[in-house]
């Protein structure tokens, strides 16, 4: 089984969260929180910083740790990003979560990423997006209510 430790962000602006819009190579698509795997002896804190970057064109700061999450993945249910050379072994994944602002930056998306879109969102219409679980599991550990979920 294959550990992968990844950091994102959980960033609500006026009622509206950010996300960007993954996909992979099989045609799954969906919205999530921006961030993604640490780099090899990379600062989880860091790793978040840069993903969104990458991901959103954002500058952001880290207001803190919200949590961190555990997640199995069974072998062969693994989404994987079509710019990532991967293998479809199962996965355990933890993911570091953190609350953060923008600082400066432009809202942009990311090229040649495994990103295809980005977007704040209203709170009252995340229930209806296509998205990761990661959106809801990051939303409650900031305390965000998403109305109608």
């Amino acid at each position: 089984m294959r550990l992968r430790v990844a950091a994102y962000a959980v960033i609500v602006d006026e009622g509206r969260v950010l996300l960007p819009h993954w996909r992979s190579g099989d045609h799954q698509s969906g919205w999530t929180l921006p961030g993604g795997g640490l780099d090899p002896g990379e600062d989880p804190a860091d790793a978040a910083v840069r993903e969104v970057r990458e991901e959103t064109g954002y500058d952001v700061v880290l207001d803190g740790l919200l949590g961190i999450d555990s997640i199995v993945v069974a072998e062969g249910r693994r989404v994987l990003a079509p710019t990532h050379v991967d293998d479809p072994s199962a996965m355990h994944g933890l993911r570091i979560l953190y609350r953060a602002h923008v600082v400066g930056g432009e809202l942009r998306v990311e090229v040649d990423g495994s990103t295809d879109d980005v977007a704040w969102h209203r709170l009252e219409d995340v229930a209806g997006l296509e998205r990761a679980e990661l959106v809801d599991t990051g939303l409650d550990l900031a305390g965000v209510v998403v109305p109608s979920r």
